[in-house]
């Protein structure tokens, strides 16, 4: 247990309070990498489907005779109960062995996109994105719980960043697939597609995880308590202000692309797929800056991000400047989602799940709120109001890290 504690950098949450930890992690002497695989393979299904609708709006809402801002609320759909999903997952669940559910949730998953796919009108396709948000919010409130599990402590950074790959590659890749095969075979394949894809991540989950017994019973009062820790508040309110900051202004970067730099579609799609390419190689960068300072490495994400946006602010006239500011974007939010699942586990090595739970919640109300509050900027005061509230809150997101994170980190 020694040993495990002092690999720690002093800064991080939880440094103190190793002997926490389920036992399972700490005589983890190597990571189980095909059972993480598997989880970044079910990451990788997970967002798949939740970025679907966004590229298929259209085929979708004319084939259901319905609107599309009906079939928009999908997506609404999904966000709000995986939010719920998140921190009663493991409540409901506590004496269950992780490994079934886990499994629960991939079936989730597989027959959340057949449904999609035959679905017949509004409601069934919300049936789908229902039991999609429950997958989709009980996994994230899961997965740094399982790392822990599936390799030991040091690791943890490494072994979340594998993970998150899932996210980079559907983040890259699913919204330019899901239109092509749209418009080659029918909004409906993509689903099917989809759920062929979940279908073998559950064969390669089922193959790979050992049995998790529960090891940490959770309860509201668990995530009461939770919300004592000084290092978990810290946490949830960098979460709070940085990620509504950035969905206020990238919910809005088309608009901002078409009216400042003028782009054409064809430049917007290739500025966005480099928003995607560098939010890939930000998350591999982000696992190995964890692993020396996980204070650092949310501060530096943070002002990369308001540097992005006030560089947009000033010079989004240039071409170049803009390509370069957005792609700086998406490797800086690529950068942080290893850094906050590190956080929030070494918060609370004793209750990662439940943490995990917050975690998610906290970001699917700060999505939803910044993408509400950066449509009413954008209506105000067009695309430029949008981008200056994510700079803003960016930075004030980085000065709270920097000057609040040890004094949260220090104590739980």
């Amino acid at each position: 247990m020694s040993d495990t504690a002092t690999t720690l950098d002093p800064d991080l949450p939880g440094a103190a309070d190793a002997a926490d930890l389920p036992s399972p992690a700490d005589e983890r002497a190597e990571p189980l990498w095909p059972a993480i695989v598997s989880l970044s393979l079910g990451v990788f299904g997970l967002v798949t489907a939740e970025f679907l609708p966004a590229s298929l709006l259209t085929p979708i809402a004319a084939d259901l005779g319905i609107s599309d801002g009906a079939a928009g609320q999908a997506v609404t759909a999904t966000a709000i109960v995986g939010a719920i999903a998140a921190p009663t997952m493991a409540i409901v669940t506590r004496n269950i062995d992780r490994r079934l559910v886990l499994w629960t949730f991939t079936v989730l998953l597989v027959l959340s996109n057949l449904i999609a796919a035959s679905a017949t009108g509004l409601f069934q396709l919300l049936a789908a994105r229902v039991l999609l948000g429950v997958a989709l919010g009980g996994f994230w409130s899961m997965a740094a719980a399982l790392a822990m599990r599936l390799a030991p402590l040091r690791l943890l950074p490494r072994v979340m960043a594998v993970i998150l790959t899932g996210v980079s590659v559907a983040t890259v890749s699913a919204a330019p697939a899901g239109a092509y095969i749209g418009a080659l075979l029918g909004w409906r394949w993509a689903f099917l597609i989809a759920m062929a894809i979940a279908v073998a991540t559950l064969a390669a989950q089922m193959a790979t995880m050992p049995k998790l017994p529960p090891v940490a019973a959770s309860s509201l009062r668990t995530l009461l308590d939770l919300l004592k820790r000084p290092s978990m508040r810290v946490a949830l309110i960098a979460i709070l202000v940085l990620i509504s900051g950035h969905f206020a202004g990238f919910t809005y970067v088309r608009p901002f692309l078409e009216q400042v730099p003028l782009m054409d579609v064809d430049t917007i799609s290739l500025v966005l797929l480099a928003y995607g390419i560098g939010g890939f190689f930000g998350n591999l960068a982000g696992g190995l800056v964890v692993e020396r300072s996980l204070k650092a490495d949310i501060s530096l994400g943070a002002l990369m991000i308001a540097l992005a946006a006030l560089a947009l602010l000033a010079f989004g006239a240039s071409h170049v400047v803009t390509a370069v500011s957005v792609a700086i974007w998406g490797f800086a939010f690529g950068w942080l989602p290893v850094g906050f699942q590190a956080w929030m586990v070494r918060a609370a090595p004793d209750q990662a799940e439940a943490a995990g739970g917050l975690l998610v919640t906290a970001f699917q109300v700060a999505i939803t709120g910044g993408a509400v509050f950066g449509g009413l900027l954008v209506d105000g005061f067009g695309p430029l109001g949008a981008m200056g509230y994510a700079a803003v809150t960016a930075l004030a997101a980085a000065i709270l890290v920097i000057v609040l994170g040890n004094a949260g980190l220090a104590r739980r």
